[in-house]
């Protein structure tokens, strides 16, 4: 008995913990590497190139057992080449955005993902908007207060709970670029909207793979696509807006540990954990440690990056917790009505989650990395504890 509880609720607890901590250093990192002069767009098509080359390691062994599947048509690679352009849009996005403001930041607001994924799903018809449901009624005002919350963080800083320690002075800017003179109230409300911008992104993702997945069913093969289009497309526009050769190298510092970071334990081991934790506990167990990340990116930006914690970034990540809780909550109730009112086994209730709004419970951070989890998320969705 003692063995069956510490693997079924101290291991996934650990395990999840672990993971959102794993995701957060990889924006600690990113932003560490971006003071030390690492440009964003160096670091979009390396890393991007790292995490292809990670999936690319267990794809002989799924080619093995593919017989059968479809033949690839002129459509299903042009969704494909779809989602590498609109994942590479949420990557500038998110990496600019983290480069203007904070990880915390970035942690706070990728709670918005669930409500936006339920508007746009609604909105193409994906989900249903029953407004006299509880459940329903859930998600609109998890969706409102979501909303809220993502601007009281953007636009209301606040005084500082805890100051910034005096910080190194910033590397000189290339020779070609020129000086960001802004203020840091202007770069920090900037980089809140490149961050709605990239959470707006992220859904539109989810209902094209949802297309794809349909019509061709081997995920790790169209995930690997998925990031080969994104470096394919990524090498040339990033290296047109960084031609300065310099930037290219990479020295043996943080900027290189943050790239193969991202690419190894983000895209890798971040998946693993989510689907395990998935298959194991369900994605409403999975998705409660979201908001953890918050606390995490705080902590991590205070003690490794100096920055200062405002009164506002804390209101409105406790704004956010409750749109999210409150979504999550209205999509766990509508799975318990269809139990409840239709007698509906797990099984036949397991297609409803095959929906949008369940794949933006299980992300890499800001969305640009964990790919696998999103689309393995359609097979694992489940209510109860298997």
């Amino acid at each position: 008995m003692a063995r069956m509880y510490f693997y079924k609720d101290v291991v996934p607890l650990c395990a999840l913990i672990a993971i959102e901590s794993i995701n957060v250093s990889a924006s600690i990192l990113f932003k560490a590497a971006t003071l030390k002069g690492m440009d964003y767009y160096v670091y979009i098509v390396y890393s991007t190139a790292v995490s292809t080359l990670v999936l690319l390691l267990p794809l002989p062994f799924i080619l093995r057992r593919s017989a059968g599947l479809p033949s690839f048509t002129p459509s299903l690679l042009f969704r494909i080449f779809l989602l590498g352009l609109i994942g590479l849009g949420a990557q500038l996005c998110g990496a600019k955005a983290i480069q203007y403001s904070s990880p915390t930041l970035a942690a706070a607001m990728s709670n918005l993902i669930p409500a936006f994924t339920f508007i746009l799903a609604v909105f193409f018809r994906m989900e249903k908007a029953e407004l006299t449901s509880s459940s329903t009624q859930a998600k609109i005002m998890g969706s409102v207060v979501s909303i809220a919350g993502a601007l009281a963080v953007v636009l209301f800083r606040g005084p500082p709970l805890i100051p910034a320690s005096s910080p190194s002075p910033p590397p000189p800017p290339p020779a070609n670029s020129s000086v960001d003179s802004s203020s840091p109230q202007t770069k920090w409300v900037l980089g809140g909207f490149l961050l709605l911008v990239q959470y707006l992104l992220v859904p539109i993702l989810y209902i094209v793979q949802t297309q794809v997945i349909k019509e061709y069913p081997a995920k790790l093969i169209v995930v690997f696509l998925y990031n080969l289009c994104g470096t394919i497309i990524s090498a040339p526009v990033c290296f047109i807006a960084q031609p300065d050769l310099s930037a290219w190298r990479i020295k043996p510092d943080i900027t290189l540990i943050s790239i193969i970071y991202s690419g190894l334990f983000v895209t890798f081991l971040s998946c693993l954990i989510h689907m395990w934790g998935l298959h194991l506990k369900g994605p409403v167990y999975v998705s409660i440690f979201k908001p953890l990340s918050i606390a995490i990116a705080a902590a991590m930006s205070v003690i490794f990056l100096g920055d200062a914690l405002h009164l506002g970034s804390v209101i409105g990540a406790v704004i956010l917790s409750v749109g999210f809780y409150a979504v999550i909550w209205g999509k766990a109730k509508e799975e318990e009505e269809l139990k409840e009112n239709y007698g509906l086994s797990s099984s036949e209730v397991q297609p409803h989650c095959r929906t949008p709004l369940w794949q933006s419970y299980n992300k890499g951070e800001d969305g640009m990395a964990c790919n696998e989890t999103q689309v393995q998320v359609y097979d694992l969705c489940k209510q109860e504890t298997v």
